[in-house]
């Protein structure tokens, strides 16, 4: 694969008018997807008895396989095009919808579930199989990214993989744009950005990995999040709000919060 994805002008001005970018250069090879997926029953084997994929947030802190995902160079120069030349990554968490799962993601913001400020935080969601409108594709509402906070309620869903949403009559939904990628590509959105996903039907898993990246301005409130820890990525980090973590050793590992830690 090639060892640089810089953003062009376009995509750049297509990011902040519309709040995501698709469309991207493949990440990972399919060769590489291949060694990718070969690996992750390793890491899902630490899941405890009772705990679904959902847990599996912030492992990249404990386990080298995760945390060379997320320091991918082809991935920071995406990042840095968005963020520009200081920014770290707090953030992954994986979604995965096995076949013929009932599992929903509503729509929300990222950003009104974190404590965290400014607004200054990208997603990178990687593709670990082929991703449509068939087995649970995200959906997200163009330009909704512009219009700030929207206010959220709690959704009272077995089903629901988060437990808030926003309230209806706050966007339209008609307007959603289904995001559609093969295994090892990627897709970009703003942490205000309104998006969701459906149910998986298909026969077909579906498996996604988020990462979040913040730019070095970005401040998280330590008395909501205690545990709040990141890695710089890049660049130098001259306004000292951030708490850093040193690299994991483990090829695999399991991070864990209680319970008011955790950062959705």
């Amino acid at each position: 694969m090639s060892s640089s994805a810089r953003l062009s002008p376009a995509q750049l001005k297509f990011y902040h008018d519309q709040g995501y970018l698709l469309g991207l250069p493949p990440i990972f090879s399919a060769e590489e997807m291949k060694r990718i997926n070969a690996e992750l029953p390793r890491l899902l084997a630490l899941l405890r008895p009772g705990e679904t994929t959902n847990e599996m947030r912030e492992w990249h802190h404990a386990s080298t396989y995760l945390y060379e995902i997320v320091m991918n160079p082809r991935i920071l120069d995406l990042v840095e095009g968005i963020l520009g030349p200081d920014f770290y990554v707090w953030g992954s968490h994986f979604f995965i919808k096995e076949p013929r799962s009932p599992g929903t993601v509503p729509w929300h913001q990222d950003a009104y579930y974190w404590p965290l400020s400014p607004f200054n935080t990208v997603t990178v969601w990687i593709a670990f199989d082929d991703v449509d409108e068939e087995n649970g594709g995200m959906k997200l509402i163009p330009g909704s990214h512009l219009g700030g906070l929207i206010k959220h309620r709690h959704k009272d869903d077995a089903n629901s993989i988060i437990q808030l949403e926003l309230e209806q009559g706050t966007f339209n939904a008609n307007d959603a744009v289904q995001f559609r990628l093969k295994a090892g590509e990627v897709s970009m959105h703003n942490d205000k950005a309104v998006h969701g996903s459906q149910a998986n039907p298909s026969d077909r898993r579906r498996a996604g990995l988020t990462i979040r990246y913040s730019g070095t301005n970005v401040k998280a409130d330590l008395k909501v999040s205690p545990d709040f820890v990141a890695h710089l990525c890049r660049g130098v980090d001259t306004y000292g709000h951030t708490p850093y973590a040193a690299a994991p050793t483990a090829r695999y590992g399991r991070k864990d919060y209680r319970r008011k830690d955790r950062i959705d």
